[in-house]
């Protein structure tokens, strides 16, 4: 058959078929790094991704959850005896609450006029007042300097009078540290159809009442103890009492679903949510007011500055059981992967070994379209360089796989 034209040759290559060809390489080198890597690769699929990360499982990472919390515990403060209901907020026992440790109060304000308490609004003369913001914490600036005291003048404000002072010491609630919390917690993995909750089932004998949280001795009891959740997320409960903060309260449901149902069972952790004293507004804190009516029948308010540490519960998890589907994929995975051994053999057959050239002689060979090919190369025929000086090359008469000896 003649050669094709130089303007055809395209056409030819790429009608072209190209099918693998065995050649078995006698190579102690080849042959380790050819099953090394295969090893590594099979006990990659086994180990990790199958043992650890569970690859065979159908996982369900939506978590229905609902959370509900009771805290218990009696303190006193400024000679009052306080209960939950004067210290929590919000009182209906949601996931997010705050334990109020610190008050600041201002009793018996009304609308009206009155002087700024905040040192900025100081002033000598009206002028003073008229180039500032109309706006300040506690109300509005009438554009006037009034005494404050008998030696300090500021501006005046319209608003709830007398205005806050925040400034000064007030004693905090240190017996909320050994306060406990009762955290009820149902989860649902919709997937599966699994429910669940962090309470002992009924009949299980537990005196639930009479147990505290400790991640070592009770690491399943849902009662916490206040100043257990601080020590465990990292902090000082004193402090964090006297600034105020966020705490979170991570309860964590990974379950394998193809184990027994008692199994599936809640981690607790714990970490601090705010930031840090180094933030430009450290702590948590917050206002609120209690109102009513005075004998002259004006409205007047009590101001509460209350600070306190917020508890956020955060419920996450996933669920993972036994599915066909996925199990094929990756055994697939695994056996397709196998091959980068034969990948990484060939680069370095044909690069780096001495006599990778008669190696690519044997792997590479085209074939005419039609009549006999080409006659093959001596079978003892060796190139200069060759591995073992000259190999002995068989090939079988069924397969037409080829045996090089390097």
């Amino acid at each position: 058959m003649p050669p094709p034209r130089p303007g055809t040759r395209w056409v030819t290559d790429f009608f072209s078929y190209e099918t693998a060809k065995s050649v078995v390489v006698k190579s102690w080198v080849v042959g380790a790094v050819n099953r090394g890597v295969q090893l590594l690769i099979l006990a990659y699929f086994v180990g990790w991704v199958f043992l650890h990360e569970k690859a065979y499982q159908v996982r369900d990472t939506v978590i229905e959850s609902s959370v509900v919390t009771k805290v218990k515990g009696i303190g006193h403060y400024a000679g009052r005896v306080l209960d939950t209901a004067d210290y929590v907020t919000p009182h209906q026992g949601t996931s997010v609450f705050v334990v109020v440790t610190k008050q600041i109060l201002t009793e018996n304000q009304a609308q009206g006029v009155c002087p700024e308490s905040e040192a900025e609004y100081r002033c000598t003369a009206d002028r003073d007042c008229r180039g500032k913001s109309p706006a300040t914490g506690s109300g509005v600036l009438t554009g006037r300097c009034v005494p404050y005291n008998g030696t300090l003048r500021t501006c005046e404000i319209r608003g709830w009078c007398p205005p806050e002072v925040d400034t000064v010491d007030v004693p905090v609630m240190l017996e909320a540290e050994n306060f406990t919390v009762f955290i009820k917690n149902s989860i649902r993995f919709p997937l599966f159809g699994f429910e669940k909750a962090n309470l002992p089932p009924p009949g299980s004998g537990g005196e639930l009442g009479r147990c505290r949280f400790h991640p070592e001795r009770q690491p399943l009891c849902p009662i916490l103890r206040l100043g257990d959740v601080a020590r465990l997320a990292g902090q000082d409960f004193p402090t964090l009492a006297a600034t105020g903060g966020v705490l979170g309260i991570k309860i964590g449901w990974v379950c394998d679903l193809d184990r027994a149902w008692e199994r599936c069972l809640p981690r607790y952790s714990f970490t601090r949510l705010d930031g840090l004293a180094r933030a430009p507004a450290p702590g948590y804190n917050f206002r609120h007011a209690r109102y009513y009516r005075w004998q002259d029948g004006t409205e007047r308010r009590t101001l509460t500055k209350a600070f306190g540490i917020r508890f956020d519960v955060l419920v996450y998890g996933n669920a993972g059981k036994f599915g066909i589907v996925p199990t094929l994929i990756n055994t697939v995975a695994a056996f397709t992967s196998i091959g980068v051994g034969t990948v990484l053999c060939d680069i370095i057959l044909l690069n780096f070994l001495k006599g990778a050239e008669h190696y690519k002689a044997r792997k590479f060979e085209e074939v005419p379209e039609a009549g006999v090919p080409a006659p093959p190369a001596s079978p003892t025929a060796c190139p200069p360089g060759a591995l073992g000086g000259c190999s002995r090359d068989k090939q079988s008469t069924d397969s037409g796989t080829f045996s090089l000896g390097l």
